[in-house]
Protein backbone atom coordinates (compact mmCIF):
# COMPACT_ATOMS: atom_id res chain seq x y z
CA UNK A 1 0.00 0.00 0.00
CA UNK A 2 1.38 3.51 -0.89
CA UNK A 3 1.98 5.78 1.75
CA UNK A 4 0.64 9.18 2.02
CA UNK A 5 2.34 12.08 1.14
CA UNK A 6 3.29 13.56 4.44
CA UNK A 7 2.74 17.37 4.69
CA UNK A 8 5.56 20.00 5.01
CA UNK A 9 7.90 16.88 4.43
CA UNK A 10 10.83 19.31 3.34
CA UNK A 11 10.35 21.17 6.59
CA UNK A 12 9.94 18.08 8.52
CA UNK A 13 13.36 16.76 7.42
CA UNK A 14 15.10 19.84 7.81
CA UNK A 15 14.27 19.64 11.26
CA UNK A 16 15.86 16.70 11.60
CA UNK A 17 18.56 17.84 10.06
CA UNK A 18 21.40 16.74 12.35
CA UNK A 19 20.45 13.23 11.58
CA UNK A 20 21.35 13.12 8.17
CA UNK A 21 24.94 14.14 8.88
CA UNK A 22 26.41 10.42 8.59
CA UNK A 23 29.95 10.89 7.66
CA UNK A 24 31.62 11.83 11.15
CA UNK A 25 29.95 8.77 12.02
CA UNK A 26 32.01 6.47 10.04
CA UNK A 27 35.56 8.20 11.00
CA UNK A 28 35.44 7.12 14.28
CA UNK A 29 36.91 3.85 15.66
CA UNK A 30 33.64 2.36 16.46
CA UNK A 31 31.31 -0.11 15.17
CA UNK A 32 29.20 0.77 12.46
CA UNK A 33 26.18 -0.99 11.37
CA UNK A 34 23.65 -0.56 8.47
CA UNK A 35 20.05 -1.16 8.13
CA UNK A 36 19.10 -1.26 4.20
CA UNK A 37 15.39 -0.22 4.20
CA UNK A 38 14.68 1.17 7.67
CA UNK A 39 10.97 1.88 7.17
CA UNK A 40 9.27 4.19 10.10
CA UNK A 41 12.62 3.50 12.23
CA UNK A 42 11.35 1.16 14.78
CA UNK A 43 14.11 -1.61 14.66
CA UNK A 44 16.82 0.78 13.91
CA UNK A 45 15.94 3.83 17.32
CA UNK A 46 15.66 0.48 19.15
CA UNK A 47 18.84 -0.65 18.10
CA UNK A 48 20.71 2.51 18.49
CA UNK A 49 18.82 2.85 22.24
CA UNK A 50 19.98 -0.73 22.88
CA UNK A 51 23.75 -0.41 21.80
CA UNK A 52 24.95 2.94 22.51
CA UNK A 53 28.47 2.30 21.86
CA UNK A 54 27.85 1.49 18.38
CA UNK A 55 27.09 3.71 15.58
CA UNK A 56 23.99 3.07 13.35
CA UNK A 57 23.62 3.83 9.80
CA UNK A 58 20.43 3.62 8.09
CA UNK A 59 19.22 3.85 4.13
CA UNK A 60 15.53 4.53 3.40
CA UNK A 61 14.50 5.83 -0.20
CA UNK A 62 11.35 6.74 0.61
CA UNK A 63 11.10 10.35 1.77
CA UNK A 64 7.61 9.82 3.50
CA UNK A 65 8.40 6.86 5.31
CA UNK A 66 11.83 8.11 6.59
CA UNK A 67 10.33 11.22 8.13
CA UNK A 68 8.69 9.34 10.47
CA UNK A 69 12.18 7.62 11.46
CA UNK A 70 13.99 10.90 11.52
CA UNK A 71 11.54 12.44 14.05
CA UNK A 72 11.00 9.14 15.87
CA UNK A 73 15.36 9.38 16.16
CA UNK A 74 15.34 12.99 17.08
CA UNK A 75 12.40 12.98 20.05
CA UNK A 76 14.71 10.13 21.73
CA UNK A 77 17.44 11.89 21.45
CA UNK A 78 19.80 9.60 19.89
CA UNK A 79 23.49 10.42 19.15
CA UNK A 80 24.57 7.37 17.40
CA UNK A 81 22.08 6.82 14.36
CA UNK A 82 21.68 8.40 11.28
CA UNK A 83 19.88 8.29 8.00
CA UNK A 84 20.24 8.50 4.11
CA UNK A 85 18.04 9.38 1.68
CA UNK A 86 18.60 6.92 -0.70
CA UNK A 87 18.41 3.76 -2.45
CA UNK A 88 21.47 1.61 -1.62
CA UNK A 89 23.00 1.34 -5.58
CA UNK A 90 23.04 5.53 -4.84
CA UNK A 91 24.54 5.05 -1.18
CA UNK A 92 27.15 2.98 -2.10
CA UNK A 93 28.41 5.33 -5.05
CA UNK A 94 28.53 7.97 -2.94
CA UNK A 95 30.93 6.01 -0.69
CA UNK A 96 33.37 5.15 -3.19
CA UNK A 97 33.03 8.63 -4.83
CA UNK A 98 34.05 9.70 -1.11
CA UNK A 99 37.21 7.35 -0.90
CA UNK A 100 35.63 4.45 0.62
CA UNK A 101 39.25 3.59 1.86
CA UNK A 102 39.12 6.46 4.42
CA UNK A 103 35.88 5.89 6.34
CA UNK A 104 35.90 2.42 8.97
CA UNK A 105 33.93 -0.56 7.19
CA UNK A 106 30.52 -1.97 7.88
CA UNK A 107 30.51 -4.70 10.47
CA UNK A 108 27.04 -5.84 9.95
CA UNK A 109 23.97 -4.86 7.34
CA UNK A 110 20.49 -5.96 8.64
CA UNK A 111 18.14 -6.46 6.03
CA UNK A 112 14.68 -6.39 7.42
CA UNK A 113 11.26 -7.75 5.65
CA UNK A 114 12.86 -6.41 2.44
CA UNK A 115 10.86 -6.09 -1.06
CA UNK A 116 10.93 -9.96 -2.22
CA UNK A 117 10.31 -9.07 -5.91
CA UNK A 118 7.64 -12.18 -6.90
CA UNK A 119 8.32 -12.33 -10.44
CA UNK A 120 11.15 -13.89 -12.15
CA UNK A 121 12.72 -11.45 -14.18
CA UNK A 122 12.89 -9.05 -11.03
CA UNK A 123 14.92 -11.42 -8.71
CA UNK A 124 18.29 -8.95 -9.89
CA UNK A 125 16.20 -6.55 -7.31
CA UNK A 126 16.56 -8.28 -4.72
CA UNK A 127 18.83 -7.31 -2.05
CA UNK A 128 20.60 -10.96 -1.52
CA UNK A 129 21.44 -11.14 -5.53
CA UNK A 130 24.83 -11.39 -6.37
CA UNK A 131 25.37 -8.35 -7.59
CA UNK A 132 23.87 -6.36 -4.62
CA UNK A 133 26.40 -8.83 -2.59
CA UNK A 134 29.24 -7.65 -4.71
CA UNK A 135 28.37 -4.16 -3.98
CA UNK A 136 27.99 -5.34 0.16
CA UNK A 137 31.69 -6.29 -0.39
CA UNK A 138 33.29 -2.72 -1.61
CA UNK A 139 32.08 -1.56 2.12
CA UNK A 140 31.82 -4.62 4.51
CA UNK A 141 34.90 -5.52 7.08
CA UNK A 142 36.27 -9.26 7.05
CA UNK A 143 33.95 -11.76 8.63
CA UNK A 144 31.03 -9.01 8.46
CA UNK A 145 27.76 -10.66 8.92
CA UNK A 146 24.41 -10.06 7.16
CA UNK A 147 21.11 -10.49 9.23
CA UNK A 148 18.19 -11.00 7.58
CA UNK A 149 14.58 -11.29 8.56
CA UNK A 150 11.85 -12.07 6.15
CA UNK A 151 8.21 -13.56 6.02
CA UNK A 152 8.74 -14.50 2.48
CA UNK A 153 9.87 -18.33 2.41
CA UNK A 154 10.64 -17.92 -1.39
CA UNK A 155 13.00 -15.08 -0.99
CA UNK A 156 14.61 -16.39 2.48
CA UNK A 157 15.06 -19.64 0.35
CA UNK A 158 16.96 -17.80 -2.61
CA UNK A 159 18.68 -15.51 -0.19
CA UNK A 160 20.17 -18.99 1.52
CA UNK A 161 21.32 -20.11 -1.99
CA UNK A 162 22.67 -16.64 -2.99
CA UNK A 163 25.02 -15.89 0.25
CA UNK A 164 26.27 -19.44 -0.02
CA UNK A 165 27.26 -18.88 -3.73
CA UNK A 166 28.28 -15.23 -2.92
CA UNK A 167 31.34 -16.13 -0.28
CA UNK A 168 29.19 -16.06 2.79
CA UNK A 169 28.78 -19.04 5.65
CA UNK A 170 25.22 -19.24 6.72
CA UNK A 171 25.66 -19.46 10.67
CA UNK A 172 22.23 -19.34 11.71
CA UNK A 173 19.06 -19.98 10.14
CA UNK A 174 15.27 -20.77 10.95
CA UNK A 175 11.99 -21.12 9.45
CA UNK A 176 10.42 -19.86 12.44
CA UNK A 177 12.46 -17.22 14.68
CA UNK A 178 9.89 -17.19 17.51
CA UNK A 179 10.33 -20.95 18.26
CA UNK A 180 14.00 -21.02 17.76
CA UNK A 181 17.05 -20.29 19.79
CA UNK A 182 18.00 -17.00 18.53
CA UNK A 183 14.50 -15.42 19.72
CA UNK A 184 16.75 -13.71 22.52
CA UNK A 185 17.25 -10.30 22.24
CA UNK A 186 15.07 -10.02 18.91
CA UNK A 187 14.26 -6.41 17.93
CA UNK A 188 11.01 -6.03 16.56
CA UNK A 189 9.91 -3.75 13.08
CA UNK A 190 6.74 -2.27 12.50
CA UNK A 191 6.61 -4.96 9.80
CA UNK A 192 7.51 -7.18 12.32
CA UNK A 193 4.31 -6.40 15.18
CA UNK A 194 2.03 -7.10 12.24
CA UNK A 195 2.87 -10.30 11.40
CA UNK A 196 3.40 -11.79 14.53
CA UNK A 197 0.27 -10.97 15.43
CA UNK A 198 -1.62 -12.43 12.54
CA UNK A 199 0.96 -15.66 13.62
CA UNK A 200 2.82 -15.36 10.07
CA UNK A 201 6.14 -17.53 10.59
CA UNK A 202 9.42 -15.09 10.24
CA UNK A 203 12.73 -16.51 8.72
CA UNK A 204 15.76 -15.20 10.05
CA UNK A 205 19.57 -16.15 9.09
CA UNK A 206 22.52 -14.83 10.00
CA UNK A 207 25.54 -15.47 7.25
CA UNK A 208 29.17 -13.97 7.47
CA UNK A 209 31.67 -13.04 5.21
CA UNK A 210 34.09 -15.15 4.14
CA UNK A 211 37.90 -14.46 4.40
CA UNK A 212 39.64 -14.09 1.72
Amino acid sequence: MRMRKKKHADERIQACAEYLRWNDMCENKKTVCLEIGCGKGDFICEMALKFPDVNFIAVEKSTDVIIVALEKAKNMRLSNVRFVISDIKEFVKYLEADKISKISKISKIYLNFSDPWHKNYQRNQRLTHSSFLDLYKKFLKAEAEIIMKTDNKTLFDFSVRSLKENGFDIKHKTYDLYQSEFIEGNIQTEYEKKFVEQNILICYLKAVLKSS
